[in-house]
């Protein structure tokens, strides 16, 4: 068992000694696109679609303290989704609108060159704002909540500019989740100081 241990830690460590990313110590930039899945879940309505998936953006920067920790803010658009229904014979219409800020430690293992995956642990500030009118009215609101923020995902540097990453990202429940899932899958690409 110490054999088995004493290899895990010295391959550990091996590996910690190789650069997966574009840039070891220095700021980044980057944008991404963001797939997300709204649902209006609402008893006895009938009508419009309930469900709906889309593209939206997501803006970030960050700095890399060394080749395995980094500091993390970003904004992502969740933008809107709508819903038209019927609730007992009368129409209604609802709109959702969400956006998110997020801050978070990110951390990296390299598995070789140019390919490391990580993972973010932080907070967001969610915003989530619901216009409905008609049958719908009593579903209306806003909020705002901090909120834990959580990410999982795959980098690959294309050269030491460039990289590209792919990941899942939960931003956590806010005040108003009427519509609005916590989780989304993002592909961007980071520009390396």
């Amino acid at each position: 068992m110490k054999k088995i241990l004493f290899a895990l830690i010295t391959t550990a460590t091996a590996l910690t000694g190789v650069s997966a990313h574009a840039a070891d110590v220095g700021a980044y930039a980057g944008v991404g696109l963001v797939g997300t899945h709204d649902k209006f879940d609402v008893a006895g309505a009938v009508g419009g679609d309930d469900s709906t998936t889309k593209g939206t953006g997501k803006l970030f920067a960050g700095y890399n303290l060394d080749k395995t920790w980094a500091i993390e803010g970003g904004y992502t658009d969740f933008g809107s989704a709508s819903r038209d229904m019927s609730i007992g014979g009368t129409a209604g219409h609802i709109e959702s609108d969400a956006h998110s800020f997020y801050l978070a430690g990110k951390g990296s293992f390299p598995v070789n060159e140019q390919f490391s995956v990580f993972g973010k642990l932080g907070a967001a500030r969610n915003h989530n704002s619901v216009e409905a009118t008609g049958s719908a009215a009593g579903l209306g609101g806003s909020g705002n909540k901090t909120a834990l923020y959580a990410s999982v995902g795959a980098e690959y540097a294309i050269n030491k500019q460039v990289s590209a990453s792919l990941e899942y990202e939960h931003y956590g429940k806010n005040d108003n989740d009427f519509g609005r899932k916590q989780g989304a899958i993002t592909a961007a690409v980071a520009y390396h100081f």
